[in-house]
């Protein structure tokens, strides 16, 4: 691909995504990167941040490192590349050392140009290692916001970006869709830049229409609004539960309509995803888990069936609609109900740091990890159940099981394809003694024990097709005879699934030695808390522009009312209104020569069923003040 390095980027844009201009700043973006510059680009939901690295990426010797928290987003856009016959791989957590090592060896050797990495692969030993004999020419950092702890989505291994700098030297790409001002400033000073050089496009959205609607009969209205609006949509829930239930109402209700969340197995989602972009579906319920680089121009409305916690969330996720340009529209549905779970999701969100640390422990408990030991174990965590067996608020636990993430203990991944795992149950010393009835059960225990660590001590991954072909069977056989060793007590098998997982970064601590920050938990909690004011300041405003008040919130000063979210077009109906009822007062005075009283008015512009402003003695004080009409005279 050395050819690109001799083309300009316009020709390379043209060459692989086919279009022959770029986007708003996406070349000014471009062209700082390739002049070796560190840069934060700050686009929204549609923007074309992925064409900001790629075309200088390929325009310069070397592999672009890009950092990226989604694994099924990251999966995706390697399909995409390789799809333009670029040649990208991925490393992220759950694959085995054997497929980790041969990605990391066709970055050195395999004249790769993408190498997408989850952010906890940066601190191991193995990638380091690598990394020292990669040609790197940027380090490119999605969903950026994650670096800032002032951010909405707060990760820790991105902290540790800073430290490859040391071992690569190459500039940075830096992208996100939401990040306020203070996020933006932030995200350069721990990324390290140079010099700090921030581009961001203006985040006006013409053709997307913000609606805010305060409704008890929120079911009424997303029916309404799926008979009303042509085309596809999406309808963001807050829960799993919620999600099945309104998506059967919908279609109950005669519409098109299925569910998404994290809940199902990944060829189920894969499936749903695709019957959604085809428009086989064409309304998708769906959590959060759903939307993150879908590039699905034609929607035409995103719904918000519950009040989003903050607005980065809710611009992000609105963002998905009308990406084509045409008319589209942005719905929040909200009532009292909303504001009253926003603070008691505050208590559940922020529970006290002892109450954070027994839930650590409880969690080795559960798993039967004793002190001091557990790094680099994988553990299948069913949530429920083992609230179930403590007695624990889920919610409660949950977040205490994400802010020990935070605090870099464990790495929690709810939507997790799990690989299979085998435990060999009897010692070494009896599983020679053991009786095994089938040669196969013993060529596949031989491999097992060749070529997989730890076996005798926990459930370990293995790669079901290497495995398979070692022992000379096909992987559905394999399946069968792991299944056959556990009937015989030999093995523990745990095969494939799809499910939350977490991966302990060390051993277990001793009770008081839990690192947990005071002082980060009360900075997370107050900026949490500033988020959410603005949410709710967003829906309860009702005299300025909607796009006004988001664009504002991300530092965009200047710009100027939309003209067709709800508040505008209040606002324009009440100026049409106030027209006609100036207009109507003027001719009433007038036809009475200037001789009115007070009541006069009143019989005519406050009778029942009135079609004039209710404002219409404000409207007369200015009509009289201004001259434009004489006073009334007294009854």
């Amino acid at each position: 691909m050395d050819m690109d390095c001799e083309m300009k980027p316009v020709e390379v844009l043209e060459k692989y995504w086919g279009y022959t201009s770029f986007r708003s700043r996406q070349e000014e973006i471009v062209d700082a990167a390739l002049s070796g510059r560190d840069v934060l680009a700050i686009l929204p939901t549609g923007g074309g941040k992925s064409v900001c690295f790629q075309v200088p990426a390929l325009m310069k010797p070397g592999i672009a490192l890009v950092i990226t928290p989604l694994i099924a987003l990251m999966k995706d856009q390697v399909q995409n590349l390789n799809d333009r016959g670029i040649k990208a791989l991925a490393v992220y957590m759950g694959m085995t050392r054997r497929e980790i090592e041969l990605a990391l060896n066709n970055a050195v050797y395999g004249d790769f140009k993408f190498l997408y990495l989850s952010p906890e692969r940066l601190s191991t030993t193995m990638f380091r290692d690598w990394l020292k004999d990669m040609n790197v020419n940027y380090i490119v950092v999605d969903e950026a916001h994650c670096i800032s702890q002032w951010g909405y989505d707060f990760r820790p291994d991105y902290l540790r970006i800073a430290e490859i700098r040391k071992i690569c030297d190459a500039p940075v790409i830096a992208l996100t869709a939401t990040a306020t001002p203070v996020v933006a400033d932030d995200i350069m000073e721990k990324l390290e830049f140079g010099e700090k050089l921030l581009l961001k496009s203006g985040f006006e959205r013409p053709n997307l229409s913000y609606i805010v609607r305060n409704r008890e009969d929120k079911l009424g209205q997303v029916i309404n609004i799926c008979r009303s609006v042509q085309g596809t949509g999406i309808v963001y829930v807050r829960n799993r539960k919620k999600c099945e239930e309104l998506a059967s109402s919908l279609k109950n209700a005669g519409i098109s309509a299925s569910f998404y969340h994290a809940g199902l197995s990944h060829t189920v989602r894969t499936g749903r995803q695709e019957d959604w972009k085809s428009d086989r579906i064409r309304v998708m319920v769906c959590t959060n888990a759903f939307g993150m680089g879908i590039d699905k121009p034609d929607v035409r409305f995103v719904v918000h069936y519950d009040l989003p916690d903050c607005p980065e969330a809710y611009f992000q996720e609105a963002g998905r609609a009308g990406r084509d340009g045409k008319r589209s529209y942005a719905v929040l549905l909200w009532n009292n109900l909303d504001l009253r779970r926003l603070k008691q999701l505050e208590n559940a969100s922020f529970p006290d740091l002892d109450y954070i640390e027994d839930v650590y422990h409880k969690v080795h408990v559960f798993f039967g990890i004793p002190y001091d030991t557990g790094e680099g174990r994988e553990l299948k965590l069913d949530l429920m159940e083992f609230c179930r067996k403590f007695k624990l608020n889920s919610s409660s636990a949950y977040n205490a099981i994400k802010y020990i993430e935070r605090e870099g203990h464990w790495v929690f991944q709810e939507d997790s394809d799990m690989q299979t795992r085998v435990q060999i149950i009897p010692s070494r010393t009896d599983l020679y003694d053991a009786e095994i009835p089938d040669t196969r059960m013993q060529m596949v225990l031989e491999v097992l024990m060749r070529t997989c660590t730890g076996l005798f001590s926990w459930p370990v991954r293995i790669d079901e097709d290497y495995v398979a072909s070692k022992a000379g069977v096909a992987v559905p056989e394999l399946r069968q005879i792991l299944y056959k060793l556990s009937l015989e007590h030999i093995i523990r098998y745990i095969p494939a699934d799809h499910c939350s997982m977490l991966f302990l970064k060390e051993n277990r601590l001793r009770p008081k030695n839990v690192k947990l920050s005071p002082e980060r938990l009360e900075r997370l909690k107050s900026s949490w808390e500033a988020r959410t004011e603005a949410m709710k300041e967003y829906v309860l405003e009702d005299d300025t522009c909607r796009s006004r008040f988001l664009l504002k919130y991300f530092g965009q000063e200047e710009s100027v009312d939309c003209g067709t979210c709800d508040v505008c077009r209040r606002k324009s109906a009440d100026r049409k209104l106030s027209d006609a009822t100036e207009a109507a007062l003027r001719s009433f005075i007038a036809d009475r020569g200037g001789e009115y009283t007070l009541s006069d008015i009143n019989l005519e512009f406050a009778a029942p069923g009135s079609e004039y402003s209710p404002d219409f003695l404000k409207i007369l004080r200015r009509l009289i003040d201004d001259g434009t009409v004489p006073p009334y005279r007294c009854a």
